[in-house]
């Protein structure tokens, strides 16, 4: 599987939401990476991971979720996950990574 990505800005210019559909895995994260990293490195707006259409992560993924929440911090940039469907709710809660990065409503069974 590929990986697509897709970036839309809000309305009041507030925030921006970058939607992964496919697969961030060993061979999309990098330019996964790349393309968050731009916009940490270049714009100073807080970024929502819109992971509804995201259908697996591995822990390169989670890696790359790792450094670029570092660089966004060290640039007074928020990052937030939403919409994770709950198997990878379940990657992010056994890593811990569930109480580094915000993540809000997933699937809506409610688990999280």
């Amino acid at each position: 599987m590929s990986l697509d990505i897709k970036f839309k800005k809000a309305s009041d210019d507030n925030y921006i939401e970058i939607k992964p559909i496919g697969e961030v895995d060993i061979y999309t994260s990098p330019e996964f990476k790349n393309k968050v990293m731009k916009i940490i490195e270049n714009e100073s707006i807080n970024i929502i991971i819109n992971g509804e259409e995201l259908e697996y992560i591995d822990s390169t993924g989670l890696g790359v979720l790792m450094s670029l929440y570092k660089k966004a911090k060290e640039n007074n940039i928020v990052i937030g996950i939403v919409n994770v469907n709950s198997n990878i709710y379940k990657l992010f809660d056994i890593t811990g990574l569930n109480k580094v990065f915000d993540i809000k409503n997933g699937d809506s069974d409610g688990q999280h």
